[in-house]
């Protein structure tokens, strides 16, 4: 598939790097990109002689699509479409994100949460159809067709609806979370912008490709991550055990941020995001080789989200080292000192650093306690030490004629847990005597 790109700013040059790589990731063959700089026009988005321009190119080419970096309105759609040759597909840059999403959605929350940005999309149109149908008492939107006012009921029926399974699947997630926490593992959370290498950093950090958990429970441990040089590579989460001894750290590479979405597009997502939200520590991965002011702009909006919810700590990963020389890279720390006044810097392609990562993930995570157990010597006493074996870090069983007496360290939750058993044991115990 052929696509012409377009693209307007009110002033400066445009840059058309992110909008190619996203009609790349979505299989377009970009063969010709149309740019201008000036205000806004309000009924082609580019001023005519331009808007003519771009339809040359697109018989010069033999594009099928034009895609334009900024937002279109229905009317611009309209009035573009009449301008190209009859059959040239003409979408902005929301509709081009939600086709990627759309390809790229293999889970039933990840398809839901599709069809959510979808809706949202299209609703303000069909309202805006309503309203100037209504107004001009006419059956037809500007020669954009027939509308239908019980269309606009049936997308917030949806919208609703859809809310609703999203809201049944997060709780069903946070139970997982919470399983995980009770088995003794802390949750860490990869965030950052597409292509900075989140995938690649949570291959160097597995231990191994699978928990041994229940794998009709916790379908994200299925795939395995994949390390593309593709946008939206990850639209679900994959989580995979992380080599921190001797914790046992679950870390999740998540959907990654791209420039300039609009809200609804965010929100529609955010229930992928509460696997950063709800984490015990979110690595916050940055590409170290993009220019200073690009970096910059993304760690500002990527702490915008991360601010609004989150209440674990962040450490920002400066990914890609091996890119940039020494110089670049310390000139680049302190510019960025302000946002990101301890980061760790690596190389996730090439394993350098990852070593230090694993301790500043030791260091950030929450602190184990310390704990001494007395238990009753029973058949279920066994199953209770070999459970803190697998949930804790022992330092010393002692067995007695009529009692064990345990001495490990762990998460809280997992003490907590082991105190609650020992309880009960003893109380069983008790009443045998």
């Amino acid at each position: 598939m052929n696509a012409i790109i377009a693209k307007r700013v009110d002033s400066g040059t445009p840059d058309t790097t992110e909008i190619r790589d996203l009609a790349e990731a979505a299989g377009y063959t970009v063969v010709g990109a149309v740019t201008q700089s000036r205000r806004a026009d309000s009924a082609l988005q580019l001023g005519e002689g331009k808007a003519e321009e771009l339809a040359e190119r697109v018989v010069d080419t033999d594009a099928t699509t034009v895609i334009f970096d900024n937002r279109l309105g229905p009317y611009q759609t309209y009035n573009l479409g009449q301008l190209l040759p009859k059959g040239v597909e003409v979408i902005d840059r929301f509709t081009l994100i939600l086709e990627i999403f759309g390809q790229r959605a293999q889970t039933r929350k990840a398809q839901l949460q599709v069809e959510l940005a979808e809706l949202r999309y299209e609703l303000p149109r069909a309202e805006a159809k309503t309203s100037l149908a209504k107004r001009d008492e006419h059956p037809g939107f500007m020669g954009l067709g027939e509308y239908d006012e019980s269309r606009e009921r049936d997308i917030k029926d949806q919208i609703s609806r859809i809310n609703d399974e999203l809201e049944q699947i997060e709780q069903t997630e946070e139970h997982r979370r919470e399983r995980r926490r009770d088995s003794g593992f802390d949750l860490v959370a990869l965030a950052g912008y597409t292509n900075a290498g989140k995938s690649t950093l949570l291959r160097q950090l597995a231990d191994d490709l699978s928990v041994d958990e229940n794998k009709d429970l916790h379908r994200d441990l299925d795939p395995t991550a994949e390390s593309q040089d593709k946008l939206f590579t990850t639209l679900g989460t994959t989580t995979r055990r992380a080599a921190i001894e001797p914790r046992n750290v679950l870390v999740t590479d998540t959907v990654g941020f791209v420039s300039d979405l609009p809200h609804w597009l965010v929100e529609s997502f955010k229930s992928t995001l509460d696997s950063v939200y709800r984490a015990d520590l979110v690595l916050l991965v940055v590409d170290v080789s993009e220019e200073i002011d690009e970096i910059h702009e993304k760690l500002v909006t990527c702490h915008d989200t991360l601010y609004e919810r989150n209440e674990a700590p962040i450490v920002t990963v400066l990914n890609k080292i091996d890119q940039v020389d020494d110089e670049e890279l310390e000139e680049k720390k302190a510019a960025l000192s302000s946002l990101a006044p301890a980061p760790v810097t690596v190389s996730a392609k090439t394993g350098t650093n990852v070593d230090t990562m694993l301790e500043r993930i030791d260091h950030e995570l929450p602190e184990w306690e310390e704990e001494r157990l007395m238990l009753p010597m029973t058949d279920e006493t066994m199953s209770l030490v070999s459970w803190i074996h697998d949930n804790a870090n022992v330092d010393d069983v002692s067995y007695g004629d009529e009692d064990v007496v345990v001495s490990f360290e762990a998460r809280p939750a997992v003490i907590s847990q082991a105190r609650s058993r020992a309880s009960e044991l003893q109380a069983t115990a008790a009443e045998s005597a």
